[in-house]
Formats: structure tokens, sequence, C-alpha cells
């Protein structure tokens, strides 16, 4: 396929999947619930940090979330305290469990009351280089100080510059910043270009991206993302990104025609 045969069935799909019907089974129904930036703020890195394995399971983990604060994310965030642990115990997604909930927690209250809040990190990461992966490690060295360095939930919050495609936070920044007219993602934070966005990169996204030779290396890490987002530039330089709706969900469809 040439080029303009790629962008124009890549364009084609993107228009397909991202619509509002998208929200239904996806783990963003779960942010959706919410009207006030501080809230969609707050429970998108939490819904984007637990993005991975099974729709169905992240939603379900997603609500049970939502119930332990009450529906009320910033107020939860900011008024807990460190002794309430026990509120969180029965939570656990996966690997994710009561401890790593408590710790994200905790260093989000800590973002909001010095740091100004998870847009300003992130905005002042993107000043250092417009590039995600440095906004990424910024937002990273942020949340977790040094202090912090040998605690276990530093797991869970993506390293791109060791080499880590970073997914879900990549995602998570897809839901902040992308300006979307079908309103699935928020666009809520005005001062990062959508063009500075990396396209979150997994097994369907790669799998589909190798099928349009958009990328070469084998493996789904920082290198390939880094790749895509050469190639995803070039078909549209004010919003690459946008097609992650179209690589993920031909990505699902495929796997699901393959396995009938």
């Amino acid at each position: 396929m040439t080029k303009k045969e790629i962008k124009e069935e890549l364009d084609y799909y993107a228009l397909k999947y991202n619509t509002y019907e998208f929200i239904e089974n996806d783990p963003i129904s779960i942010v959706h619930q919410f009207s006030r930036k501080i809230d969609i703020e707050i429970i998108g890195l939490l819904i984007a940090t637990i993005s991975w394995g099974n729709r169905k399971s992240i939603i379900n983990n997603g609500l049970h979330l939502l119930k332990i604060m009450n529906h009320q994310p910033f107020e939860f965030v900011m008024n807990y305290k460190e002794s309430e642990i026990n509120c969180l115990k029965k939570f656990k997604h996966r690997t994710f469990n009561c401890f790593d909930l408590h710790f994200f927690i905790l260093r989000t209250q800590e973002i909001y009351r010095n740091q100004g809040g998870l847009e300003k990190v992130f905005t002042d990461g993107f000043k250092i280089s417009n590039k995600a992966d440095q906004a990424i490690n910024y937002f990273r060295k942020c949340f977790i100080p040094v202090e912090f360095s040998g605690i276990r939930t530093q797991k869970h919050v993506a390293n791109p510059l060791n080499g880590s495609a970073a997914k879900r936070i990549n995602m998570f920044l897809r839901w902040m910043v992308r300006r979307d007219n079908n309103k699935v993602d928020f666009g809520l934070w005005k001062d990062i270009s959508t063009s500075f966005l990396s396209c979150p990169l997994d097994i369907h996204s790669g799998r589909t991206a190798r099928s349009y030779n958009l990328i070469k290396r084998k493996q789904n890490d920082h290198k390939a993302v880094v790749e895509l987002d050469k190639a995803l530039l070039k078909l549209d330089p004010e919003d690459p990104v946008k097609y992650d709706f179209a690589l993920f969900g031909l990505g699902i469809e495929n796997k699901i025609k393959s396995s009938v």
C-alpha cells in the first residue's frame, strides 16, 4: 500500500471506532461518570493504571474503586489519611493491590496539595521537551521521589526511558489532552499539544501497526513507540494519536475474526 492509501484506510477506521459507542466497553466509561475536571483527572489516572488484562475485569474493579471512594474521587483523595488503609483492603486488580492504591492516593494527594495538580506536573514535563516520554519521566520523578525509590509500587508507574512502552499512561494523556468532537477523549489540558502525544501501544495496536508496515520492531517497547509516533505524525501532524482508535479497534476486530 502507498502512504496515501494507508492514510485513507486508517482515517476511515479512526472515524469508525472513535465514536461514543466506543465508551461502553472501554475503561474510559468509568471516567465518563464524572464532569468535574479534578474528578476526571484523579479517577482517570487510577483507571488508566489498572487498565491491563480483561476489559470486563478492569471495569468491574473500576466500579469497585468508585464505591470505595463514595463516588467522590477528589474529596476522597484529599481527605484520605495513612491510617485509613483498611478501607482499601478488599481492592485488588491483578498485581495492583491495596498497598499500591494506598500509595497512589497519598502521592496524588501530595501532587494536588503541593505541586499544583496533575495537569501542572505533566505540562511542566512537556515544557522540558515536546516528547511524551520525557514528560512521563518528569511525572514519575514527582510521583515517586528519591525517598520512595525502592517501593514496590514503582513498577506500576511506567518508565519509558528504561524501555517501557508506557501504554497506560500514554492512554491517560490521550484522555486528558486530545480534543475529541465525538466526546470520547476529554481534552481538558489545553497547554499540551496533541502533536506531542505518543500512541498507546499494546499487543492489539502493535499487531495492526505491523500489518500496515508502520513499525518494524518486533517488541512492543519504547523503541517501537518512537517508531510508530514518527509514522503517525506523517499521517496527521496535528492529531497522530487519533489512529490509536483505528489500530486498537482493528486489532481487536481481527483477533475476534481469527478466533471464530
